[in-house]
């Protein structure tokens, strides 16, 4: 088995703007409607950039939302045949040549109050995944659990892989809330786990306050092999130390660098004022204020 840590230093999160952010978000996609051809239209009457309803009812379990670009969707109100291949069914079907989209975004659950649930389906470079996303308390999210499962037609169990992973962001609160000179927080309040026919690993982040009011995390991962391949992968994983050891510090530190980057940029409004950028934002993600 092969242990891996790397700490990092990020700009903290206030957590009373983010969850009035969340619950300005959360109260805004709530009003929305399904406009003219599917699109999601706010209670103002602008239409939410790149979201549009391909199938089922608006924020009912079973709505299906993708993107259509312009010059396929006229083919596929226009043309028939291969042409019409290319419209909104291709998008949920996967046919057609979209390759790195999601084919569909599909809506398990919408309860403001309770949890959001989502799983998109992608299709990229012949490999077919499926991921999950569930809030918990969407107006004051205490939780974030992600899944993953991927596989390429075909390709038999080495082309198979899944993975886990849950932030509670409660427990993630707590521990920057500690004191600096305070120790981590006993147990990781975000992991993830990846499992592999070959091998598996695991990913932990804690958090701690530092002096500065930063907050300083620990990203730590371990990967063993499985089965009767343990002692090769022991061997593997040996030789391979240093660039698993590079290959997280980098990311950890890339990930840190456009946190820094993101935070820097945040308008720091309240009430209406971040209420409506957070509109602006929905309508033109590309526009020249950053959110």
């Amino acid at each position: 088995m092969a242990r891996l840590a790397h700490t990092v230093t990020v700009a903290a999160l206030d957590r009373g703007w983010f969850e009035e952010a969340a619950d300005a978000l959360v109260d805004l996609l709530d009003a929305s409607r399904e406009g003219p051809g599917g699109t999601v239209v706010l209670a103002d009457g602008r239409a939410v950039e790149g979201l549009r309803l391909l199938k089922g009812r608006h924020l009912r379990p079973g709505a299906r939302y993708g993107e259509v670009p312009a010059a396929r969707e006229g083919a596929g109100k226009a043309g028939t045949g291969a042409e019409a291949a290319d419209g909104p069914a291709a998008l949920v079907s996967g046919t057609g040549d979209s390759p790195a989209v999601p084919q569909a975004v599909v809506l398990r659950a919408w309860r403001p109050s309770h949890s959001v649930e989502v799983e998109s389906l992608v299709v990229e470079e012949g490999m077919s995944l499926k991921l999950g996303l569930r809030l918990s308390g969407p107006r004051r999210p205490r939780a974030v659990e992600l899944s993953l499962a991927g596989h390429q037609p075909g390709g038999g169990s080495l082309y198979r892989f899944s993975g886990r992973g849950k932030a509670d962001l409660a427990a993630w609160w707590a521990a920057v809330d500690r004191l600096p000179t305070a120790p981590p927080a006993a147990r990781p309040p975000a992991s993830g786990r990846a499992v592999h026919r070959l091998a598996k690993a695991r990913l932990t982040l804690t958090p701690r306050p530092a002096e500065d009011g930063s907050w300083r995390i620990t990203v730590a991962l371990s990967v063993r092999g499985r089965w009767l391949l343990r002692p090769v992968g022991a061997v593997v994983l040996f030789f391979a130390r240093g660039p698993l050891e590079r290959g997280l510090q980098e990311a950890a530190e890339s990930a840190a660098a456009e946190w820094n980057t993101a935070l820097a940029e945040l308008t720091p409004l309240h009430g209406e004022a971040l209420r409506a950028e957070i509109a602006d934002a929905l309508v033109n993600p590309d526009g020249p204020k950053a959110l």
